[in-house]
């Protein structure tokens, strides 16, 4: 399964039998996934002009995998006594994929969100499964490469635009915090780097850092047991799918992913954590 994904660097990890299951009971699932996920690429400008938030790269994979049936679904698990419901819990999933026979697949792709939606999906997997919502729950997350080279591939990015100063950014629509400025000034006097050099090192750390959902933060948490004994898919996007062909407008997608941001509905609350 996913030879063709392994071969362009995606990570693929499976736990609790997913392998024996997905591959028997779930063939056309893997199709899916495989076709959504193969067409995937990410210009390094919608990384820049993301401002680390989801780019657009990420949106399109969420609407290739709604074109093929992947929809969001809030599961609502009721208790009753004597038809007089005690409890109710809800778990809103971003992409389930639902079979004629009833078997249910859930996927939620953590682009670069806070570390702790991991938690929060791999703990509403464990409780879905333990429901018999779900068979599979599968996470779709920045893959080590990817995590690895960021900063080399911002440079790369730095140095096709020639950016020697903040009004080189300005240029491009990029406003810099206060904050960020300051902290390229530091990194520039202190080692006598580049503006360039200074100022990749200082946006991957501000928006990539390794607070933010990448591989080993779920592989870490996965390796913990959290979210055990649900059968899980973990996929990691590699540096591969980042491309430098396109010369997009950075400040365009900066304006745009502020309107998304404004237009965008409140991240729901994280739900607290499992008892013991």
């Amino acid at each position: 399964m996913f030879e063709d994904l392994a071969a362009r660097g995606f990570q693929i990890e499976f736990h609790s039998h997913a392998t024996a299951i997905l591959s028997v009971d779930f063939p056309d699932a893997i199709g899916e996934l495989e076709a959504a996920l193969g067409a995937l690429s990410i210009p390094i400008e919608e990384i820049i002009g993301s401002g680390g938030g989801e780019t657009k790269g990420t949106q399109r994979l969420r609407r290739a995998l709604a074109e093929l049936g992947w929809h969001k679904v809030n599961f609502t698990i009721e208790k009753r006594i004597n038809g007089v419901q005690r409890e109710s819990i809800s778990h809103e999933v971003d992409h389930v994929r639902t079979f004629p026979d009833g078997r249910v697949i859930a996927l939620e792709i953590e682009w670069n969100n806070k570390d702790p939606f991991f938690d929060r999906d791999l703990e509403n997997f464990k409780r879905l499964h333990a429901e018999g919502a779900i068979s599979v729950g599968v996470i779709v997350t920045r893959g080590s490469s990817l995590q690895d080279d960021m900063v080399q591939l911002v440079r790369r990015f730095a140095a096709e635009r020639t950016l020697e100063s903040g009004d080189d950014l300005g240029s491009l629509g990029l406003t810099p915090t206060p904050r960020q400025k300051a902290d390229v000034a530091r990194r520039m006097r202190a080692g006598g780097a580049t503006f360039a050099d200074a100022w990749s090192l200082s946006f991957v750390k501000d928006k990539y850092g390794a607070a933010t959902t990448h591989w080993r933060k779920l592989e870490d948490r996965v390796h913990r047991g959290v979210g055990n004994p649900c059968p899980l898919l973990l996929i990691g996007l590699p540096s591969s799918i980042v491309t430098f062909d396109e010369h997009l407008d950075v400040g365009a997608i900066a304006e745009g992913e502020e309107e998304q941001e404004i237009l965008a509905e409140p991240t729901p609350p994280l739900p607290p954590p499992a008892q013991p």
